[in-house]
């Protein structure tokens, strides 16, 4: 059974910094596009940035520019570098596949951007 694992979330200043992991355990994790998300309090899941197979990445307008999605096949792990980070944008992010291959969502990472 496929479950994702994110890590890496926690406090920072309002213009800081942080990487989020995701780790994925279960069956084949290369051939399938990877997204981000986040929630925040009282709000909807909302969409971040992708990455397919073959490494095309996509974003949300509001975080182009500042945030990076990567990923190591190898290593069964989605990335997401987020720099600039502004205090609307505290959430818990998740990670989940693309689209119809989608699984349960994992208990995600909290964010909290704060000074």
């Amino acid at each position: 059974q496929v479950q994702f694992v994110e890590s890496g979330g926690g406090l920072v200043q309002p213009g800081g910094s942080l990487r989020l992991s995701c780790a994925a355990s279960g069956s084949i994790f290369s051939i399938y596009a990877m997204g981000w998300y986040r929630q925040a309090p009282e709000s909807q899941r909302e969409f971040i940035a992708s990455i397919t197979s073959g490494g095309t990445t996509n974003y949300a307008d509001s975080v182009k520019g500042r945030f990076t999605i990567s990923r190591d096949n190898a290593k069964r792990t989605v990335y997401l570098q987020m720099n600039s980070l502004k205090p609307e944008e505290k959430a818990v992010y998740y990670c989940n596949r693309e689209g119809i291959n989608r699984r349960p969502w994992g208990q995600g990472t909290q964010v909290t951007v704060s000074s």
